[in-house]
């Protein structure tokens, strides 16, 4: 069961618009998502039906996402024998919510790619394509947001591609059994 304690929910401006932490907290946690969401298809994507493999990114990030969530309220906001209250779980459940978002274009790609007829393995491709292209826009998007521009927004972005790039490479050596 959850006390109320004295911690506070995060700050947002009067009108509830997020604040600039805020918004930085969630761009992360479509980042992170993001990252396991393509994870996810890399390493289950020619094992499971297209259903299957929807079911089981969904599932993953939420587990990751309360998982997160946990051992951050635990970790960073459980104090002199109090739990945060419960606005400040609310808030910080919804701040991650992202996190599980992230996998839905994505998802949608796999879904929409097998109802078309696709193979489960070219659906997969298409998604994890999707995922890939995902998480270059939201680092593109997180670097301009913080003030990156020139070399530095080329490294963040570049960043997130060679991550999407990793998650190629692992597909790859999975579906050729060279692990």
């Amino acid at each position: 069961m959850i006390e109320h304690s004295a911690s506070p929910a995060p700050a947002s401006d009067p009108g509830g618009a997020p604040t600039p932490d805020e918004r930085g907290r969630r761009r992360a946690a479509s980042i992170y998502g993001t990252v396991v969401t393509a994870a996810v298809i890399a390493a289950a994507g020619d094992g499971l039906g297209a259903l299957g493999l929807a079911v089981t990114i969904v599932v993953t990030l939420m587990v990751y996402w309360l998982a997160e969530q946990y051992s951050e309220l635990l970790g960073e906001h459980a104090s002199d024998g109090q739990l945060p209250s419960l606005g400040r779980v609310r808030a910080s459940l919804a701040s991650a919510w992202p996190m599980v978002t992230a996998s839905y274009l994505p998802v949608a790609s796999l879904v929409v790619a097998s109802a078309a007829g696709a193979s489960t393995l070219y659906a997969a491709d298409l998604a994890l394509g999707v995922a890939i292209a995902l998480l270059i826009l939201h680092a593109y998007r997180a670097g301009t947001a913080a003030g990156l521009r020139g070399f530095r927004l080329v490294a963040a972005t570049s960043t997130a591609g060679a991550l999407g790039l990793a998650m190629v490479v692992l597909k790859a050596l999975l579906q050729h059994g060279h692990y």
